[in-house]
């Protein structure tokens, strides 16, 4: 049995066979889902997959890109209903700043303000964190400690392989491990794999998108997270099963509500 504990199935690629992607994933051991919160406007169909599919559940947040977005009472809309649980993508991402000096400091006071705003929430709603990090690692390790994130903990989704970020693993958190980790440019990611606490494993896509070997440059879906899974076992020399029974039951540990799959 596999979790994958990141995958947009509220994405538009999949509007056309969303059925068929979750009925193709779950006869092949994928028994679980879970659709992080970037865009408010993908939340409703996020909530009808949940309300279909007993193994589908959604988070609800606003991704750094989408910060000017962020509305409390939005995420206050959604956080009640059974389905959703977690908190979700937050973080900070410098990828695509921009370029006029003003305007940069002005986004990342802005992104940081917004994070922190989640983490907040998230502490009172009492739900996990989804944290999304790219070329942010320092920020972001120091907002989740200096904010007391691991009062609920979460997941550094498609962790960056940044050495600075594994001290977290003390503060409740998880790494979440997708397609990149087959890439051929992944010697950074493949060197520190063997350093994340066992303990501390989660795997996920983040379908469509980060598709693993085989099948890069296809759609991306939850039902290659066995290609993740097998890729994982053979850097840890464990087998294949151990990896799935490793990483299952630690997304139960920090999303009970997985507890109840099979």
């Amino acid at each position: 049995m596999i979790i994958d504990t990141h995958c947009h199935l509220d994405n538009k690629q999949y509007y056309e066979d969303i059925d068929s992607v979750i009925l193709n994933a779950l006869s092949h051991g994928v028994k679980g889902f879970l659709i992080p919160g970037a865009d408010f406007n993908d939340l409703p169909k996020a909530v009808e997959l949940a309300e279909k599919y007993n193994e589908v559940y959604f988070a609800v947040g606003i991704h750094p890109y989408d910060i000017d977005m962020y509305n409390e009472e939005m995420m206050e809309k959604y956080v009640n209903h059974p389905k959703c649980i977690a908190i979700g993508e937050c973080g900070l991402d410098y990828y695509r700043l921009p370029e006029d000096e003003k305007e940069k400091i002005e986004n990342i006071k802005k992104q940081k303000e917004v994070f922190i705003s989640q983490i907040e929430f998230a502490k009172k709603v009492k739900k996990p964190l989804i944290i999304h990090i790219r070329d942010a690692s320092n920020d972001s390790r120091q907002i989740l400690i200096d904010y007391n994130a691991k009062e609920v903990g979460g997941v550094l989704h498609c962790f960056n392989a940044s050495e600075h970020l594994l001290p977290l693993a003390e503060h409740n958190f998880y790494f979440g491990i997708g397609g990149v980790l087959t890439f051929k440019n992944a010697k950074k990611l493949v060197e520190i794999l063997p350093k994340i606490p066992r303990d501390k494993l989660l795997i996920e896509t983040d379908a469509p998108y980060l598709t693993p070997h085989p099948h890069r440059g296809e759609r991306n879906e939850p039902y290659y997270t066995v290609f993740v899974s097998k890729k994982i076992s053979e850097l840890l020399q464990v087998s294949e099963e151990e990896v799935e029974q490793i990483t299952t039951n630690n997304a139960k540990k920090l999303f009970k509500e997985f507890s109840s799959l099979s």
